[in-house]
């Protein structure tokens, strides 16, 4: 009997917890360097997307993650716009490997929050006198999995 609650025990105790505890904004910024000539202009913008990821651990179980998602717009030669938003979240994540826990952080909380910082650079674009912007949904999983790759073969490099 006091097998069975003890496995009961342990086996709760490893059990993965994953849970969103705050999502927030924690900076954004724009920039309208051409206004008001580039209205006055045809629009047909070259729109540019940057993406970067980082995160830290706060506390026992308790991650910040920071997605920074910069997006630059030029019309013609002039840079019509640049909105620079960095959507953050705090999660708490608990009994996942080591190898779980960099995937959660680098792929899956960002998938949380992109859509999030998707809407505050449309926001943003649309204040500041421009036609909306749709920014494409991103696979995460697929660019951690680029990155990781890249830094597998960076290692190999610096070994030889």
């Amino acid at each position: 009997m006091n097998d069975k609650v003890d496995n009961k025990q342990a086996t709760e105790e490893n059990k993965q917890q994953f849970g969103i505890q705050r999502l927030y904004v924690k900076d954004l910024s724009l920039e309208n360097p051409s206004a008001p000539e580039v209205f006055l202009q045809e629009w047909s913008p070259e729109v540019n997307l940057d993406l970067d990821n980082s995160s830290r651990e706060l506390d026992d179980n308790n991650y910040e993650v920071v997605l920074t998602v910069t997006v630059s717009a030029k019309n013609g030669d002039k840079t019509a716009f640049l909105v620079e938003v960095k959507q953050a979240g705090i999660f708490n994540i608990a009994g996942f490997s080591d190898n779980e826990l960099t995937h959660a952080l680098g792929a899956f909380c960002p998938n949380i929050l992109y859509p999030y910082a998707r809407e505050a650079v449309t926001d943003a674009v649309i204040r500041a006198g421009f036609p909306q912007l749709y920014l494409a949904p991103v696979n995460f999983d697929a660019l951690f999995e680029q990155h990781l790759q890249q830094q597998s073969a960076n290692d190999t490099d610096s070994k030889q």
